[in-house]
């Protein structure tokens, strides 16, 4: 069970986390629900990597192994929120090891598909390697470091309109995406999303222009990923379907402060309440479909398993 594990299922890992943050609204109980299935993926991601170490330096050389692969240090960051009440010296060693992995991560990655680039090996999962570790500013003011936070938002912030007319340039010009790479199109709608979740959070003095334009760019690909589901949903089973998760559930989160900043600023919008609460619905249901799907993976029979584990993406 351990050999098949994927490693792009540390997206899973993170998704879970951010669905019980997402939840915390509606009770404690749902936060812990999701704390604790994120938890136990980790620990088993953990295994193998300790276990086959070898199998992580194999992922990196695929590049959309090696770009969801940190969604791992996202994962860690995320969940150190969850043992600050409990131990708060290991949630903060916890929140600064995510942050040292997922920088550690962007130099690798760099030095291995930027300094030598071919623009057909980019894919939507390259947003996670630099604009993943705005991660760490949504979370930063649970540890007091708003400050630190504002800086990383501007790194992922700047690397994400870097990076933005390239991937649409191979996504879209270039073409030729493999099939095992396809749910990575899913990924359009995080990076925008994370960055205005960071933005809200770690920004006491907000900008409403910022707020309204990474608003509408968020909506933006939100919808353009949408509108490209059900093809998606028509692709068999591959590990890179953990990209179905997150991007949704950082969306609903960004929706969700966005409408209590403006509540708080003006006089909110009309009917935001409904819609948010569609996007947290379809992000529960999202998350908790790829888990039954992997898990559907992880306990089926070799044979039957064979032709996606070869994918390895």
């Amino acid at each position: 069970m351990i050999k098949k594990l994927p490693l792009p299922i540390a997206g899973l890992i993170l998704a879970l986390a951010a669905t019980g943050n997402l939840l915390l609204s509606y009770g404690s109980i749902y936060r812990n629900i999701f704390g604790i299935m994120s938890g136990i993926v980790l620990l088993l991601l953990l295994t193998k990597i300790f276990i086959m170490p070898k199998a992580v330096k194999e992922g990196f050389e695929n590049p959309v192994i090696a770009s969801i692969i940190p969604t791992f240090s996202m994962g860690l960051i995320l969940l150190s929120t969850y043992i600050k009440p409990y131990a708060a010296s290991a949630a903060y060693g916890l929140w600064l090891l995510g942050l040292a992995l997922h920088i550690i991560l962007i130099v690798l990655f760099t030095m291995k598909y930027i300094v030598n680039f071919n623009v057909k090996k980019v894919f939507p999962s390259y947003f996670i390697v630099y604009v993943g570790i705005v991660c760490a500013s949504v979370t930063a003011p649970a540890f007091n470091l708003a400050q630190l936070g504002q800086y990383i938002f501007w790194f992922g912030f700047v690397c994400y309109l870097v990076l933005l007319p390239i991937v649409l340039y191979r996504t879209f010009i270039v073409k030729e995406i493999p099939e095992p790479a396809m749910p990575t199109l899913a990924i359009y709608t995080a990076p925008a999303s994370l960055c205005l979740a960071g933005y809200l959070n770690s920004f006491q003095s907000k900008s409403i222009l910022m707020v309204g334009f990474l608003t509408v760019l968020s909506l933006s690909m939100f919808i353009f990923v949408i509108m490209n589901m059900p093809k998606l949903f028509k692709l068999k089973f591959y590990p890179s379907y953990s990209a179905f998760t997150f991007p949704f559930v950082i969306t609903a989160i960004a929706m969700k402060g966005t409408r209590a900043y403006l509540t708080e600023t003006g006089p909110g919008i009309p009917f935001a309440g409904y819609f948010i609460n569609i996007l947290e619905l379809w992000a529960v249901i999202m998350v908790l479909y790829v888990l039954i799907r992997y898990i559907l993976f992880m306990t089926s029979s070799p044979e039957a398993a064979k032709t996606t584990t070869a994918a390895k993406a």
